[in-house]
């Protein structure tokens, strides 16, 4: 998983192929658990199949007001900087795995 600032965040939603980008924050304890969750099936699943990021809302309060961010963990799937899917909430791997299909 890559570590998003405000500014990388764009270069990296800007891939041809699907991303996933994991907005979450220190003190969200669903945001702990979803990203130990991300984390796992990228170490055990070479073939997650995608990219992997993640942007401490914190960090940037703006941003994620931007792309209506309200409630965390969220976790979106982009392609070519253009929105594809949204979750809201911890979500099962499998779940996420099919949306970058």
């Amino acid at each position: 998983m890559i570590d998003l600032t405000k500014e990388s965040f764009q270069e990296f939603i800007s891939s041809d192929s699907k991303v996933l980008v994991d907005f979450w924050a220190t003190w969200c304890g669903p945001c702990q658990m979803q990203g130990k969750m991300l984390h796992q099936a990228a170490e055990e699943d070479a073939a997650f199949g995608a990219k992997v990021g993640k942007l401490n809302v914190d960090d940037a309060q703006k941003l994620a007001a931007d792309l209506g961010i309200d409630a965390i963990p969220a976790l979106i799937v982009f392609q070519k900087g253009k929105e594809v899917t949204r979750f809201v909430g911890v979500q099962d791997i499998a779940k996420l795995k099919a949306a970058l299909e």
